[in-house]
């Protein structure tokens, strides 16, 4: 009996054991795993419109590249505008305040949806030309009514908003509320986000003109929709693209054959063939980062079936579209 009892004992020992080490193992696999979970971007960014500021199709054009009849307006294509979501924060952040705002915004909803009561938790304007900051008076009381939404923008860029009207009702009735930024200096946003605005050569009737540089906790990003020729300005273009993850730049015409009627040196934004000849000399991994943004109606990289658009991506560069995510 007593060696019946002893064999008993030694069954429920060994099962013990083995349920032990399985319990082991799994919380071995669990913590294996929990890397993996973390994994998921803490920042992402969205491209929410990339044309120039009359979007397309582009009021009064006859042309071919606006007609009802085109492939292109079986979808409207937006005004040139940026959405960033911060996954820890539960916040939305937008650059350029267009004239497609309440589109741009529902879509930022429909993607990263909220329960909660705020609004806007900013937007970065990068200067006074109707199709970067217009779509603020979307913000007043006439539609949104909005309370206080952070809207940043540069020395000269402020005092026009305080300035003149309808934008001082916005910030008298505290619709919005404006935030300082200073070139080169990076803004912490937040734990997770840093903007940096830099000042780039373009017309600037009312306002300074900026660049951002949009830092999250892995990656970053260069946001340039607006500057005149490369070679105006006192930075690389070249290294700016080697030192960030993507860069989404200014490609408003594709040549200098699209106005015939305007003196091209009048609007004189770096045409996607200079850029691709000058970006040429970066590696295959730097070139794909470059994606074409802020493109005006005639240029054919709006066309995803045009040849143009087959040259620059058989080139190595990117396009950008509406929808298209970011991990950062």
């Amino acid at each position: 009996m007593m060696k019946l009892n002893q064999i008993v004992f030694h069954c429920v020992k060994f099962l013990f054991l083995v349920l032990l080490l399985g319990c082991a193992n799994d919380s071995g696999n669990d913590a294996k795993k929990s890397p993996r979970q973390h994994q998921e971007p803490e920042l992402t960014l969205m491209v929410l419109g990339v044309m120039q500021d009359g979007g397309l199709p582009h009021m009064a054009c006859q042309k071919s590249c606006c007609l009802t009849s085109d492939f292109r307006l079986r979808s409207r294509k937006g005004v040139v505008s940026l959405g960033l979501y911060d996954h820890r924060f539960d916040q939305r952040y937008l650059f350029e305040a267009t004239p497609d705002l309440t589109q741009q915004w529902q879509q930022m909803l429909k993607v990263f949806p909220t329960d909660s009561s705020r609004t806007m938790d900013g937007i970065f304007l990068t200067h006074a030309h109707i199709g970067h900051y217009t779509g603020l008076a979307l913000l007043g009381k006439e539609v949104m009514a909005a309370d206080a939404v952070p809207v940043y923008a540069m020395p000269k860029m402020r005092e026009f908003l305080r300035h003149n009207g309808p934008w001082d009702q916005l910030i008298d009735q505290n619709n919005i509320r404006l935030m300082p930024l200073d070139d080169q200096k990076p803004l912490t946003v937040n734990a997770n986000l840093k903007v940096t605005a830099f000042l780039v050569p373009h017309r600037d009737e009312y306002s300074e003109t900026v660049g951002f540089r949009i830092s999250g906790p892995n990656k970053s990003a260069l946001f340039i929709p607006d500057i005149d020729k490369w070679n105006r300005w006192d930075q690389s273009i070249v290294e700016l693209i080697k030192s960030v993850d993507y860069a989404f730049l200014d490609a408003t015409f594709f040549d200098g054959n699209e106005l015939p009627n305007r003196d091209m040196n009048q609007v004189p934004h770096p045409f996607v063939v200079e850029s691709t000849t000058l970006f040429q000399s970066l590696s295959a991994e730097d070139r794909a980062k470059v994606h074409f943004i802020h493109i005006n109606h005639t240029n054919p990289i709006a066309n995803p079936e045009s040849g143009a658009t087959k040259t620059v991506l058989e080139a190595g560069f990117q396009i950008a579209r509406e929808g298209v995510k970011f991990s950062m």
